[in-house]
């Protein structure tokens, strides 16, 4: 990607950040981009098409690719999953000059994201279902191996270690901490993961 196309999207997406889409003008994401009016206007029409890069570009950044974790246990995938959680957002602190990935305000910006971009709240729907799918896949599979066992069916299963890791992040952001402490959320599905283990 251009490298000015990808510090207007990277100084963009900290002002949406700290405010709603509404309340961000255009005036401010010139300014804020150092670039001029014209320099700015040649890569995006406005601010609608603007924010609907940003949060393209946010959502591809976290987006999951669960083939890439490890199949062979659950124990392993769900490893997988933490690593990955935690290097995600090491490279975006990095990449985006900051000390915090999630706060309250990531939030609105999904949320302003579901009322205005039609095609995202469909997207963001079909990676929840991903989400799940990818768990009770993993799980079926270990149930099958005899790795696990429990009463629960495969998808319940799956929604436990899939809300879990949701409701940590919220209650995280909450307290003003990062969203995914993974060593308290690996713990707590080690801890599940005891307690459905053959």
């Amino acid at each position: 990607m251009n490298d000015t196309r990808e510090h207007i999207l990277r100084v963009s997406y900290k002002l949406f950040l700290k405010k709603s889409y509404k309340e961000v003008t255009m005036k401010e994401l010139v300014e804020n981009s150092g670039l001029s009016k014209g320099a700015f206007y040649h890569y995006f029409e406005g601010k609608e098409q603007l924010f609907g890069e940003v949060i393209d570009k946010s959502f591809s950044d976290f987006s999951v690719d669960y083939s890439k974790f490890s199949h062979d246990s659950l124990y392993e995938f769900f490893h997988d999953y933490i690593k990955f959680i935690n290097e995600r957002m090491e490279l975006f602190k990095k990449n985006n000059d900051c000390d915090s990935v999630f706060d309250l305000n990531y939030f609105s910006l999904i949320f302003d994201a579901c009322k205005l971009i039609p095609s995202f709240y469909e997207k963001l729907n079909a990676n929840l279902q991903d989400e799940l799918n990818a768990w009770t896949a993993i799980i079926k599979l270990a149930r099958e191996k005899g790795e696990i066992k429990s009463p629960m069916s495969d998808e319940q299963i799956a929604r436990i270690f899939i809300y879990t890791n949701d409701a940590s992040s919220l209650q995280n952001i909450l307290k003003g901490q990062e969203p995914v402490l993974s060593s308290s959320l690996l713990q707590l599905w080690k801890d599940f993961y005891e307690e459905i283990k053959e």
